[in-house]
């Protein structure tokens, strides 16, 4: 399946709202209502280095995700581009829908001149980091995520 990967527009909502959820759900998350207010709202925000897209099947049906942002990379003494937050929904996994995707991510950073794309993945999300290893391996790195 071709897909389109076009930025969100303010007439997205009902799609974009239907895929995020999804994604939190992937995760075993609960979205708070103003947790998808607080995005919405980072994406049409003119100041804020947040961008949405969504991937469109032939169909005229979103079926992926995708939501970046540029973010510091100290020992690099750059920018880099932080790839938050890919969800494909089940229905087109396996289509090149992801792969479309991230291939449209990295087009944004070269754009820009970013020297790199990064992102997490659960570890037990096979699927998706099957995708992903034909990228890179992956990295050493470990998460550490805390309460203050």
């Amino acid at each position: 399946m071709a897909v389109t990967v076009r930025p969100v527009e303010h007439t997205d909502r009902a799609a974009w709202q239907q895929l995020f959820a999804a994604y939190a759900a992937f995760y075993r998350l609960a979205l708070a209502e103003d947790t998808a207010e607080a995005v919405w709202g980072w994406i049409h925000d003119p100041l804020n280095p947040f961008w949405a897209d969504l991937a469109i099947a032939p169909d005229g049906l979103a079926v992926g995700l995708v939501q970046y942002q540029l973010m510091h990379r100290s020992l690099g003494g750059s920018m880099t581009c932080y790839l938050s937050d890919l969800y494909v929904a089940p229905e087109a996994r396996g289509t090149g829908a992801g792969r479309a995707i991230i291939d449209h991510v990295c087009a944004f950073a070269r754009g820009r001149g970013l020297p790199g794309v990064r992102w997490l993945t659960a570890e037990g999300n096979a699927a998706a980091r099957k995708l992903y290893d034909s990228y890179a391996p992956r990295s050493e790195f470990v998460l550490y995520s805390i309460t203050p």
